[in-house]
Protein backbone atom coordinates (compact mmCIF):
# COMPACT_ATOMS: atom_id res chain seq x y z
CA UNK A 1 0.00 0.00 0.00
CA UNK A 2 0.90 3.59 -0.50
CA UNK A 3 2.16 5.99 1.67
CA UNK A 4 2.88 9.84 1.93
CA UNK A 5 5.26 12.80 3.42
CA UNK A 6 4.02 16.15 3.70
CA UNK A 7 6.82 18.33 3.43
CA UNK A 8 5.43 21.55 5.42
CA UNK A 9 6.87 25.22 6.37
CA UNK A 10 7.53 26.05 9.93
CA UNK A 11 4.74 25.56 12.40
CA UNK A 12 5.88 28.86 13.74
CA UNK A 13 3.98 30.58 10.72
CA UNK A 14 0.96 29.38 11.63
CA UNK A 15 1.39 30.09 15.31
CA UNK A 16 -2.28 31.17 17.32
CA UNK A 17 -4.12 29.48 14.31
CA UNK A 18 -6.52 27.38 14.97
CA UNK A 19 -6.66 23.98 13.76
CA UNK A 20 -9.42 22.25 11.86
CA UNK A 21 -11.06 19.64 14.11
CA UNK A 22 -9.79 17.08 12.24
CA UNK A 23 -6.45 17.76 11.62
CA UNK A 24 -6.32 18.63 15.63
CA UNK A 25 -7.54 15.20 16.55
CA UNK A 26 -5.25 13.35 14.07
CA UNK A 27 -1.98 15.78 15.55
CA UNK A 28 -3.22 14.85 19.22
CA UNK A 29 -2.91 11.02 18.57
CA UNK A 30 0.11 10.93 16.29
CA UNK A 31 3.45 10.04 16.96
CA UNK A 32 6.00 12.99 17.00
CA UNK A 33 9.49 13.55 17.04
CA UNK A 34 12.19 16.00 16.14
CA UNK A 35 14.52 15.20 12.91
CA UNK A 36 15.59 17.26 9.52
CA UNK A 37 13.89 19.64 8.15
CA UNK A 38 12.57 20.72 4.89
CA UNK A 39 12.88 18.67 1.66
CA UNK A 40 16.61 17.91 2.37
CA UNK A 41 14.81 14.95 4.62
CA UNK A 42 13.46 13.21 1.53
CA UNK A 43 16.94 12.60 0.10
CA UNK A 44 20.10 10.62 0.82
CA UNK A 45 22.92 12.60 -0.58
CA UNK A 46 26.40 11.06 0.24
CA UNK A 47 28.75 13.16 1.49
CA UNK A 48 26.57 15.05 3.73
CA UNK A 49 24.92 18.09 2.18
CA UNK A 50 23.12 19.54 -0.47
CA UNK A 51 25.06 20.71 -3.20
CA UNK A 52 22.23 22.64 -5.82
CA UNK A 53 24.31 24.00 -7.75
CA UNK A 54 26.20 20.32 -8.71
CA UNK A 55 23.05 18.54 -9.20
CA UNK A 56 20.84 20.88 -11.38
CA UNK A 57 23.82 21.06 -13.40
CA UNK A 58 24.21 17.89 -14.03
CA UNK A 59 20.28 17.82 -14.82
CA UNK A 60 20.43 20.73 -17.44
CA UNK A 61 24.15 19.89 -18.64
CA UNK A 62 25.44 16.59 -17.88
CA UNK A 63 29.27 18.00 -17.17
CA UNK A 64 28.78 18.39 -13.43
CA UNK A 65 31.49 16.07 -12.85
CA UNK A 66 35.07 16.77 -11.95
CA UNK A 67 34.05 20.38 -11.22
CA UNK A 68 32.89 23.13 -8.53
CA UNK A 69 29.75 24.47 -9.34
CA UNK A 70 28.46 27.50 -7.91
CA UNK A 71 24.86 29.03 -8.77
CA UNK A 72 25.20 32.75 -9.81
CA UNK A 73 21.36 33.42 -10.76
CA UNK A 74 19.58 36.26 -12.61
CA UNK A 75 18.33 38.56 -9.57
CA UNK A 76 16.07 41.70 -9.52
CA UNK A 77 17.34 43.94 -6.56
CA UNK A 78 16.00 46.96 -5.35
CA UNK A 79 17.78 50.09 -3.50
CA UNK A 80 16.03 50.76 -0.29
CA UNK A 81 17.29 53.08 2.22
CA UNK A 82 19.08 50.27 4.12
CA UNK A 83 20.96 48.65 1.32
CA UNK A 84 19.12 46.87 -1.50
CA UNK A 85 16.72 43.64 -1.24
CA UNK A 86 16.49 40.77 -3.28
CA UNK A 87 13.03 40.75 -4.65
CA UNK A 88 13.25 38.28 -7.68
CA UNK A 89 15.36 35.39 -8.99
CA UNK A 90 15.97 32.87 -11.64
CA UNK A 91 12.78 31.63 -12.69
CA UNK A 92 10.54 34.33 -11.78
CA UNK A 93 12.34 36.80 -13.87
CA UNK A 94 10.75 34.68 -16.79
CA UNK A 95 13.62 35.04 -19.49
CA UNK A 96 14.28 33.43 -22.72
CA UNK A 97 17.50 32.27 -24.22
CA UNK A 98 18.55 35.64 -25.99
CA UNK A 99 17.70 37.69 -23.13
CA UNK A 100 20.30 35.26 -20.65
CA UNK A 101 23.02 35.18 -23.96
CA UNK A 102 22.72 38.96 -23.92
CA UNK A 103 22.79 39.65 -20.21
CA UNK A 104 26.00 37.01 -19.62
CA UNK A 105 27.52 38.48 -22.39
CA UNK A 106 29.38 41.11 -20.18
CA UNK A 107 29.91 39.55 -17.74
CA UNK A 108 31.79 36.29 -18.98
CA UNK A 109 35.51 38.40 -19.13
CA UNK A 110 34.49 39.45 -15.23
CA UNK A 111 34.25 35.86 -13.86
CA UNK A 112 36.36 34.61 -16.31
CA UNK A 113 39.19 36.40 -15.36
CA UNK A 114 38.51 35.26 -12.04
CA UNK A 115 38.88 31.75 -12.67
CA UNK A 116 35.26 30.87 -12.48
CA UNK A 117 33.48 31.07 -16.16
CA UNK A 118 29.92 31.67 -16.25
CA UNK A 119 27.19 30.01 -18.66
CA UNK A 120 23.42 29.72 -18.21
CA UNK A 121 22.25 25.59 -17.57
CA UNK A 122 19.01 26.90 -18.62
CA UNK A 123 17.77 31.11 -19.02
CA UNK A 124 17.05 31.48 -15.44
CA UNK A 125 19.94 28.81 -14.26
CA UNK A 126 23.28 30.55 -14.57
CA UNK A 127 26.68 28.78 -13.23
CA UNK A 128 30.13 29.55 -11.98
CA UNK A 129 32.59 26.58 -13.11
CA UNK A 130 35.69 26.58 -10.52
CA UNK A 131 38.44 23.87 -9.70
CA UNK A 132 36.97 21.24 -6.94
CA UNK A 133 38.37 22.55 -3.32
CA UNK A 134 38.11 26.32 -4.22
CA UNK A 135 36.69 28.68 -1.39
CA UNK A 136 33.29 29.60 -2.10
CA UNK A 137 30.79 31.22 -0.32
CA UNK A 138 27.87 29.40 1.94
CA UNK A 139 24.56 31.40 1.00
CA UNK A 140 21.24 31.30 1.88
CA UNK A 141 18.92 29.57 -1.22
CA UNK A 142 16.70 32.24 -3.06
CA UNK A 143 13.89 31.16 -0.90
CA UNK A 144 15.56 31.73 2.37
CA UNK A 145 17.17 35.42 0.42
CA UNK A 146 14.12 36.81 -0.86
CA UNK A 147 13.20 40.30 1.06
CA UNK A 148 16.60 40.37 2.76
CA UNK A 149 19.23 43.04 2.06
CA UNK A 150 21.69 41.22 -0.13
CA UNK A 151 25.17 42.23 1.72
CA UNK A 152 23.84 41.38 5.08
CA UNK A 153 23.33 38.05 3.42
CA UNK A 154 26.96 38.16 2.00
CA UNK A 155 29.85 36.42 4.00
CA UNK A 156 32.91 38.87 6.05
CA UNK A 157 36.11 38.38 5.70
CA UNK A 158 38.59 38.71 3.27
CA UNK A 159 37.09 35.86 0.83
CA UNK A 160 33.60 37.62 1.32
CA UNK A 161 35.25 41.11 0.37
CA UNK A 162 36.27 39.53 -2.63
CA UNK A 163 32.79 38.30 -3.64
CA UNK A 164 30.93 41.30 -2.39
CA UNK A 165 33.83 43.09 -5.21
CA UNK A 166 32.44 40.58 -7.95
CA UNK A 167 28.65 41.44 -6.63
CA UNK A 168 29.29 44.80 -6.94
CA UNK A 169 30.63 44.83 -10.52
CA UNK A 170 28.40 42.50 -11.82
CA UNK A 171 25.86 44.62 -10.92
CA UNK A 172 27.34 48.03 -12.76
CA UNK A 173 27.15 45.41 -15.47
CA UNK A 174 23.92 44.29 -15.91
CA UNK A 175 22.52 47.94 -14.96
CA UNK A 176 24.58 49.29 -17.83
CA UNK A 177 22.86 46.76 -20.21
CA UNK A 178 20.39 48.35 -22.85
CA UNK A 179 18.21 44.65 -22.01
CA UNK A 180 16.98 46.18 -18.86
CA UNK A 181 15.46 49.61 -20.69
CA UNK A 182 13.67 47.23 -23.02
CA UNK A 183 12.06 44.90 -20.28
CA UNK A 184 10.99 47.70 -18.27
CA UNK A 185 9.17 49.40 -20.95
CA UNK A 186 7.41 45.48 -21.51
CA UNK A 187 6.59 45.86 -17.68
CA UNK A 188 8.86 43.29 -17.09
CA UNK A 189 11.52 43.40 -13.75
CA UNK A 190 15.34 44.14 -14.91
CA UNK A 191 17.80 41.93 -14.50
CA UNK A 192 20.22 44.12 -12.18
CA UNK A 193 22.20 41.34 -10.16
CA UNK A 194 23.02 37.83 -9.62
CA UNK A 195 22.74 35.39 -6.53
CA UNK A 196 25.58 33.25 -5.83
CA UNK A 197 23.90 29.89 -3.79
CA UNK A 198 24.24 26.27 -3.86
CA UNK A 199 27.73 25.40 -4.01
CA UNK A 200 29.22 21.66 -3.90
CA UNK A 201 30.47 19.04 -6.31
CA UNK A 202 28.63 16.30 -7.57
CA UNK A 203 27.28 13.56 -4.71
CA UNK A 204 28.82 10.30 -4.99
CA UNK A 205 24.95 8.75 -4.59
CA UNK A 206 21.45 10.10 -4.26
CA UNK A 207 19.04 7.90 -2.62
CA UNK A 208 14.82 8.76 -1.74
CA UNK A 209 12.72 6.31 -0.28
CA UNK A 210 10.16 8.41 -1.93
CA UNK A 211 9.42 6.84 -5.26
CA UNK A 212 7.21 10.25 -6.64
CA UNK A 213 8.33 13.62 -5.29
CA UNK A 214 6.08 16.55 -6.45
CA UNK A 215 7.46 20.11 -5.99
CA UNK A 216 7.16 23.75 -7.87
CA UNK A 217 10.91 23.49 -7.22
CA UNK A 218 13.29 23.19 -10.14
CA UNK A 219 16.12 21.99 -7.54
CA UNK A 220 13.82 19.43 -5.42
CA UNK A 221 13.58 18.12 -9.40
CA UNK A 222 16.29 17.36 -9.60
CA UNK A 223 17.18 15.77 -6.70
CA UNK A 224 14.32 13.53 -7.52
CA UNK A 225 15.53 12.85 -10.99
CA UNK A 226 19.07 12.32 -9.55
CA UNK A 227 17.89 10.03 -7.22
CA UNK A 228 15.87 8.08 -9.48
CA UNK A 229 12.74 9.38 -8.97
CA UNK A 230 9.44 10.65 -10.96
CA UNK A 231 9.54 14.26 -10.33
CA UNK A 232 5.80 15.94 -11.26
CA UNK A 233 4.70 19.57 -10.75
CA UNK A 234 3.02 19.71 -7.51
CA UNK A 235 -0.82 20.25 -7.98
CA UNK A 236 -3.63 18.91 -5.84
CA UNK A 237 -3.85 16.39 -3.59
CA UNK A 238 -4.57 12.40 -5.66
CA UNK A 239 -4.53 9.98 -3.57
CA UNK A 240 -0.90 8.08 -4.27
CA UNK A 241 -0.27 4.78 -5.55
CA UNK A 242 3.50 4.71 -4.62
CA UNK A 243 5.21 6.04 -1.86
CA UNK A 244 5.11 9.68 -2.95
CA UNK A 245 6.08 13.28 -1.19
CA UNK A 246 4.39 16.71 -1.07
CA UNK A 247 6.49 19.96 -1.08
CA UNK A 248 4.47 22.36 0.40
CA UNK A 249 7.06 24.88 2.25
CA UNK A 250 5.81 27.48 0.18
CA UNK A 251 2.22 27.38 1.83
CA UNK A 252 1.53 30.76 3.65
CA UNK A 253 -2.58 29.82 4.67
CA UNK A 254 -3.15 27.31 7.27
CA UNK A 255 -6.74 26.78 5.79
CA UNK A 256 -5.43 26.46 2.60
CA UNK A 257 -3.50 23.88 3.98
CA UNK A 258 -6.25 22.02 5.72
CA UNK A 259 -8.54 22.00 2.81
CA UNK A 260 -6.08 20.93 0.13
CA UNK A 261 -3.78 18.49 1.45
CA UNK A 262 -4.08 17.73 5.29
CA UNK A 263 -7.86 17.20 5.30
CA UNK A 264 -8.18 14.66 2.06
CA UNK A 265 -4.90 12.79 3.10
CA UNK A 266 -6.54 12.13 5.99
CA UNK A 267 -9.44 11.23 4.65
CA UNK A 268 -7.43 8.69 2.47
CA UNK A 269 -5.59 7.63 5.74
CA UNK A 270 -8.81 6.88 7.98
CA UNK A 271 -10.58 5.05 4.71
CA UNK A 272 -7.06 2.60 4.52
CA UNK A 273 -6.15 4.12 1.12
CA UNK A 274 -2.54 4.76 1.74
CA UNK A 275 -0.95 2.79 4.76
CA UNK A 276 1.20 5.79 6.63
CA UNK A 277 1.12 9.85 6.24
CA UNK A 278 4.15 11.71 7.27
CA UNK A 279 4.49 15.61 8.32
CA UNK A 280 7.82 17.18 7.85
CA UNK A 281 7.62 20.42 9.28
CA UNK A 282 9.98 23.45 8.74
CA UNK A 283 11.35 23.70 12.19
CA UNK A 284 12.11 19.75 12.34
CA UNK A 285 9.07 18.36 14.23
CA UNK A 286 7.82 15.39 12.92
CA UNK A 287 4.22 13.66 13.32
CA UNK A 288 3.93 10.23 11.77
CA UNK A 289 0.72 9.12 11.44
CA UNK A 290 -1.16 5.78 11.23
CA UNK A 291 -4.83 4.55 11.12
CA UNK A 292 -4.72 2.75 14.17
CA UNK A 293 -3.51 5.70 16.21
CA UNK A 294 -7.43 6.46 16.17
CA UNK A 295 -7.91 4.07 18.92
CA UNK A 296 -5.46 6.49 21.28
CA UNK A 297 -8.90 8.37 22.50
CA UNK A 298 -7.38 9.21 25.33
CA UNK A 299 -5.49 11.82 23.98
CA UNK A 300 -6.55 15.29 23.66
CA UNK A 301 -6.57 17.53 20.00
CA UNK A 302 -3.76 19.19 19.73
CA UNK A 303 -5.14 23.17 19.92
CA UNK A 304 -2.94 24.99 17.85
CA UNK A 305 0.80 24.02 16.37
CA UNK A 306 2.59 26.20 18.94
CA UNK A 307 1.26 23.92 21.45
CA UNK A 308 3.48 20.93 22.78
CA UNK A 309 2.69 17.83 21.37
CA UNK A 310 6.59 15.41 21.98
CA UNK A 311 4.72 13.24 24.57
Amino acid sequence: MSRACLVLPPRSRFAGESLPVVVARALGRADASQGQAGVESLFDVLPRGWPAAAVTRQVDAGDAANALWLRADPAYVRPDINGARLLAVGEMLALDAAEADALLRPLRPLFGDSGMPIDAGRPSAWYLRLPIGAPVPTLASPDEALGADLFDLLPSGAEGRRWRALLSEAQVLLHQNPLNAERQARGLAPINSVWFWGAGTLPDRIGSEWRVVLSPDETVHAFAKAAGANALALDAWNTPTDAAAYDLRHERRLDRLGQRWLEPALADLAAGKIAALRLVWGDGHIHELRKSQSLRFWRRPLRALAERDDG
